[in-house]
């Protein structure tokens, strides 16, 4: 069982404190991701559990074991970098064999691990090349293979594909997440990237600022984020955030409208922050609520509009192609009020 546990872990800096007191559990088996901004601290993490940072206090546990002190080597972990790090004086064989020669191992079987793990990554007709030979996608499939080869408990990945365009991207996470499906391995996967978190992730672990906002499903994050960072945090394009006052007929008083919400645990004058989706908006001609064009942007299926609702900006997305609203225009909106989201504004948290 590649159970992972981190138990009340930090991490300082000298006097800066990166990580604060994160306790977390990674079943078997999983494939979690770490999700947040730059600094958040998941890097951090994911080198400390391979052993490449020291703790400054807190246990981490691989198959109910302490690890902290276990030399990287002997971790059973194997890492895959954002810059590859491939030897470029080795051809494709090489790199992914390096690990297994440095144990030791005997020729036939590097061979055969060697060749198997090139066969799964699609790297055969590209063994006797040196990595200055290879794509970008193929240099991160070697380091993929140079991990698939160890047989490790976990495999870590430190944003591995920030390096390369997005039709490549989209193709590595496939790679990745079919990589995973074969392997009986726990995978925990560093990114700030949201769409790979949401595409790839059994399980998603938003950090901010050296703690974790948020541990749950991609489905779950997105549809109830539990505070107002995950809510802006997660959906491409962003939320709709909008400050107002909560009145006795069940609406959010902005400036000068107001917009309607089915929530029941929201107190009269509570000052909150109404979130909606740009998905979850229609242009309706019966509705009452009103929002100025301030830009019409296509995206081939998808019409995004960005306009003003009482002095907030506001975007709707509209599927179907293009669509024949213009710059200036005033557009009656309706919203989905089951898909709501309700923020206090003084915690930041969702109200159910």
């Amino acid at each position: 069982m590649s159970e992972v546990e981190y138990k009340n872990i930090k991490k300082n800096f000298g006097s800066v404190e990166v990580l604060k007191d994160i306790n977390l559990n990674i079943g078997n088996q999983k494939f979690v991701v770490l999700l947040g901004p730059s600094g958040c601290g998941k890097t951090t993490l994911l080198r400390m559990t391979a052993g490449l940072e020291s703790i400054s206090s807190g246990e981490i546990f691989i198959e109910g074991g302490v690890i902290n002190n276990i030399h990287p080597r002997d971790r059973d972990i194997a890492m895959v970098f954002q810059n590859y790090a491939l030897y470029p004086q080795m051809n494709v064989f090489d790199n992914i064999a390096f690990s297994l020669q440095i144990r030791k191992m005997g020729t036939q079987e590097i061979k055969d691990k060697v060749e198997w793990a090139a066969s799964v990554l699609n790297l055969t007709e590209y063994l006797k090349r040196t990595p200055k030979e290879l794509s970008g996608g193929q240099r991160q499939r070697v380091a993929m293979g140079r991990a698939l080869v160890r047989d490790p408990k976990v495999f870590l990945f430190d944003e591995p594909l920030s390096n390369l365009d997005a039709k490549l991207r989209a193709h590595m996470r496939l790679e990745i997440r079919k990589l995973h499906n074969q392997q009986n391995a726990t995978t925990i996967y560093v990114t700030h990237d949201q769409i790979e978190a949401m595409t790839m992730a059994d399980e998603i672990v938003i950090m901010n600022n050296g703690i974790i906002e948020q541990i749950a499903s991609p489905n779950e994050i997105y549809e109830k984020p539990n505070n107002l960072f995950v809510a802006d945090f997660i959906g491409s394009p962003a939320i709709n955030l909008l400050k107002g006052t909560a009145t006795e007929k069940k609406t959010i008083k902005l400036k000068d409208q107001e917009l309607s919400h089915s929530k029941q645990n929201i107190t009269n004058n509570q000052n909150v922050v109404y979130g909606i989706r740009p998905t979850d908006i229609n242009i309706d001609p019966s509705s009452n609520l009103k929002a100025e064009v301030v830009l019409v942007e296509t995206t081939g299926s998808e019409t995004h509009i960005i306009a003003m609702l009482d002095d907030n900006e506001f975007r709707v997305v509209q599927s179907g192609g293009r669509s024949s609203i213009k710059n200036g225009d005033t557009i009656p909106l309706s919203i989905d009020i089951e898909k709501a989201h309700i923020f206090d504004q003084s915690s930041s948290k969702r109200i159910d």
